[in-house]
């Protein structure tokens, strides 16, 4: 008896509605166990603790940036472009696991449970692995991912200024978290991009909706990414898993699931290799959003007072006091709060760095040193953005609007200095 499966399926997005899968071969990658783990990773990370409804799922997103990428792949072949069935699934494929590597709650924890490797890295050994799997099939996804393949514009359309990620992430955070300043057309920019001597243009007279979404990245940053709130609730989180990381280091057995427990115990100094086997992606595969609020959940009853206090926190929303200015804080009042904490608590100096931090965070809507836009007009010149933008200034949206923070628990009290 021979078996069909139906890979021609419909998925009901709520912000593009009925969507599906262009190729099999995309249906088999989202089969993929190491793909069906973006369903337990949340795309914003702890933003839930501002925003109730921003539970969706780098899972959402990534289905979602395909349905973008296939419908800018068919505006720009209408428009005269050409282009081969293998560029146009490679594409596809880029960016269908342009985030398969990220960790548990997205960004919140780059670079903590990994030392040294953002996402990206941890994307393309993925991607890399699985094209063994499916004997080579990937090879053009690769190249355009990583910005090797011939047709530059391929890659722009993955990462660029103007990428589908970042035109299904915005839109779609702005859904779940009801932010509408965020609302973005995405379908208006789509139907205005071309492919003009192998670089992705805008056509001049998709320039408003191209200034509306350089306003609306640069408001969901303050709004919702860079939310005074969720800094503060990443920033625990992250220390939290400092002080796991150093305890287990040295000598302590932590409660963690066999997928956080590697991570807990891993040797920096051996990451290379770690990441290059195939024993690291199975372990990582296994790692998201669950294993750590079940770690949290036995942690806020270690006799450690450090782990349980910011797991107890972090679980119940207790969280920490956050100031935020445009201006460095003085030195002299980040160690007068110090000093409090210290006669509050009966600590010794280094406790005090996991309830006293301080750093900075960075908006910038538009970076026209990484890459332009560029506007074609009827008559075939092309024009930087900068130049033809008479609504907004590409020189101050472009420039990084810089904030520091200072977090300490809110039962401090201290006067402003």
């Amino acid at each position: 008896m021979s078996y069909f499966q139906n890979k021609s399926k419909i998925i009901n997005d709520p912000v593009y509605g009925f969507i599906n899968f262009p190729d099999d071969l995309i249906f088999d990658l989202v089969e993929h166990p190491w793909f069906q783990r973006l369903r337990r990773i949340r795309q914003l990370g702890l933003t839930f603790y501002v925003y109730p409804a921003a539970n969706h799922t780098r899972f959402q997103h990534a289905l979602g940036t395909v349905h973008l990428m296939d419908t800018a792949l068919t505006i720009i072949q209408r428009k005269g472009y050409e282009l081969s069935r293998e560029d146009w699934i490679g594409a596809l494929i880029a960016i269908l696991l342009h985030d398969i590597g990220h960790g548990p709650f997205s960004h919140a924890l780059e670079n903590t449970l990994v030392e040294g490797y953002a996402h990206e890295e941890i994307s393309l050994i993925y991607m890399q692995e699985l094209n063994k799997i499916f004997n080579g099939q990937l090879d053009n996804a690769i190249e355009i991912y990583g910005g090797k393949h011939p047709r530059k514009f391929l890659h722009q359309l993955v990462a660029s200024q103007l990428d589908m990620d970042r035109l299904d992430y915005l839109r779609r955070d702005s859904f779940f978290t009801g932010v509408t300043e965020g609302v973005v057309g995405s379908e208006r920019i789509i139907k205005m991009l071309r492919v003009v001597n192998d670089e992705l243009v805008v056509d001049r007279k998709g320039i408003y909706s191209i200034e509306n979404f350089l306003i609306a990245r640069r408001l969901m940053y303050w709004q919702v990414y860079l939310h005074k709130t969720v800094i503060v609730a990443e920033k625990m989180l992250v220390k939290t898993f400092e002080r796991a990381k150093l305890l287990t280091q040295s000598g302590h057995r932590l409660f963690a699931t066999p997928a956080l427990d590697a991570c807990l115990n891993m040797d920096p100094k051996n990451m290379k290799v770690s990441l290059s086997s195939m024993e690291f992606l199975e372990v990582f595969s296994q790692l998201d959003d669950n294993d750590i609020l079940s770690a949290l959940k036995v942690w806020q009853n270690h006799s450690d007072p450090v782990l349980a206090m910011l797991s107890e926190g972090l679980l119940n929303r207790k969280l920490l006091r956050i100031e935020i200015q445009r201006s460095p804080f003085s030195k002299d009042r980040i160690e007068a709060i110090k000093t409090e904490v210290r006669k509050k608590m009966g600590w010794d100096g280094g406790f005090t760095d996991y309830l006293v931090f301080g750093g900075m965070v960075s908006n910038s809507a538009y970076n026209d040193e990484y890459d332009q836009v560029r506007l074609w007009d009827n008559s075939g010149k092309l024009i930087e953005f900068t130049e033809a933008s008479d609504i907004i200034n590409p020189a101050i949206l472009s420039q990084a609007d810089n904030k520091y923070f200072l977090c300490y628990p809110k039962w401090v009290n201290l006067t402003k200095q």
